[in-house]
């Protein structure tokens, strides 16, 4: 019997950017392409990475406003219009999976969990990067902030991303990067693993997740150990 048998019939829900995928190139990329249209200089990538995880129309926000020009308030519908536009169209040429990322995937699938992915990327950008990446047959739900009643932080977008993908919230793992899911888990009572590599501007170790991970090889042995004990504290592998 495989060690991760404990996982058969647990949801794992995964954020997108920052936590499956690095995708700051592309999404960077894209705020850059925008921000010349403009007449504004671009940022460099790993200034701009924090701003990622509220959605297009928040990122656009905070870079304009990072260089000095807030982004005009009734203007902002065409700024984020051609920013999805560009964005489709290269939303997977420089984005790729972290390192291990698809071999975890593929161990807790093969040992019968269920997979999900619960972002404030709008659902139709966010699949056609899976579809691209070859991600899409492993996850069984995929809710972008614009299918669920409302966005993380607010705990009600994972619990629908849990039920979409048939799971219960009492048997399941959110796996993130920044405030937004340590809000969602926190709230919604389901535990909180995050990753030392994302983007967010509050460290992770600061968020207090129940385990903390350097790598994705140690992602399925967290999740082992949540849904089979009461961890007292937080801790870090």
């Amino acid at each position: 019997m495989s060690e991760l048998a404990a996982l058969a019939g647990a949801t794992i829900v995964f954020d997108l950017d920052g936590t499956l995928v690095d995708s700051a190139p592309d999404l960077i990329g894209t705020l850059n392409v925008i921000l010349a249209q403009e007449g504004i200089a671009p940022l460099p990538i790993e200034e701009a990475r924090p701003f990622i995880g509220y959605g297009a129309r928040r990122l656009i926000e905070r870079g304009f406003a990072a260089q000095g020009h807030p982004a005009p308030a009734e203007r902002m519908d065409g700024l984020f219009a051609r920013f999805i536009a560009h964005y489709n169209e290269h939303s997977a040429d420089l984005t790729r999976p972290f390192p291990g990322a698809v071999a975890a995937l593929e161990a807790m699938k093969d040992a019968g969990a269920r997979l999900a992915v619960c972002t404030n990327k709008l659902t139709g950008l966010s699949v056609p990067i899976l579809e691209r990446l070859a991600l899409a047959p492993l996850f069984d739900a995929v809710i972008g902030a614009d299918s669920a009643p409302a966005a993380k932080p607010d705990p009600r977008h994972l619990v629908h991303t849990i039920e979409a993908a048939g799971g219960l919230t009492g048997r399941a793992v959110m796996v993130g990067d920044a405030a937004t899911d340590a809000g969602a888990a926190r709230a919604a009572g389901v535990p909180l693993v995050l990753v030392s590599f994302g983007y967010t501007e509050i460290p992770a170790a600061e968020l207090a997740p129940d385990i903390l991970i350097d790598h994705y090889d140690q992602l399925p042995n967290a999740c082992l150990r949540l849904l089979t004990a009461c961890p007292a504290q937080s801790e870090r592998l």
